[in-house]
């Protein structure tokens, strides 16, 4: 077969010979497409002219292409969820304060407006419990729970599950660590106070003040964070942001933003 004369007949040549191909199963049974180089000899043409023909069926949903990787039947598949080990491992807790103060004030507000007698019933238990409890683990138990019992009163399914994503990301070790650091005896009755006030504004249906009393919970939360991280830990290996905050985050750290 002789190669056509010019790059646009290659290229309408090769598209139509693959359509062809496409249409009457040639490829029926295999998920990749050959190697390029070994497509091109079989249809006898150049290699730039069966790129674009590529091109023009990638476009069209019957194919997909991955660099390094080949060519594949069908529609590029949906990329999977974030691992979220591996996510945790990219992130710091400042960016984790960032989308706390997005998303949960917006979920106290949202269960000031939604909220049954049952579920202020059960925020004012959880509150109690956070309040009595003496031990770093019970503090962190009962505190997620109570704040995720805002995120499922607030009736919002797809902002609970990024709730979720964000409380399990969370719960990484070393982050468990530096909030304990973060928790004075002082502090930590603020955390109770500011608690009680959230739900008090949520029983009231003043959904503003809930909202507002969320933020100010959540920034004072992060005030403490960014102490201890610019503190030396106590086991001599330096400044926890050294370790977990990415190279941006240290710079500004170091200068105090």
């Amino acid at each position: 077969m002789s190669l056509p004369e010019t790059l646009s007949d290659s290229s309408n040549f090769a598209l139509g010979r693959l359509r062809t191909l496409l249409e009457e199963g040639a490829f029926d049974g295999e998920q990749r497409l050959p190697p390029e180089r070994v497509l091109a000899a079989d249809l006898g043409i150049g290699r730039r002219g069966l790129r674009r023909a590529l091109e023009v069926l990638e476009a069209e949903g019957r194919i997909w292409r991955h660099q390094g990787k080949g060519t594949f039947l069908g529609p590029r598949p949906v990329e999977a969820p974030t691992n979220l080990e591996e996510l945790s491992k990219r992130t710091h807790p400042l960016e984790v304060m960032d989308v706390r103060l997005e998303i949960e004030p917006a979920l106290a507000r949202l269960a000031a407006l939604r909220a049954s007698n049952g579920d202020i019933e059960r925020l004012l238990r959880l509150a109690d419990k956070t309040a009595s409890t003496s031990d770093a683990d019970g503090r962190e138990l009962w505190d997620s729970a109570l704040h995720r019992a805002i995120a499922e009163a607030a009736g919002n399914t797809l902002l609970l599950a990024i709730f979720d994503m964000v409380d399990r990301i969370r719960q990484d070790s070393t982050w468990r660590v530096l909030r304990e650091r973060a928790r004075s005896r002082d502090r930590q009755q603020i955390y109770v106070d500011q608690h009680r006030r959230v739900i008090a504004a949520i029983a009231q249906r003043e959904a503003h003040a809930a909202e507002q009393a969320m933020r100010e919970h959540l920034e004072l939360v992060r005030d403490g964070l960014l102490t201890v991280m610019t503190r030396p830990a106590p086991d001599g290996g330096g400044q926890l942001a050294e370790r977990t905050a990415p190279a941006e985050t240290k710079k500004e750290l170091r200068h105090g933003t």
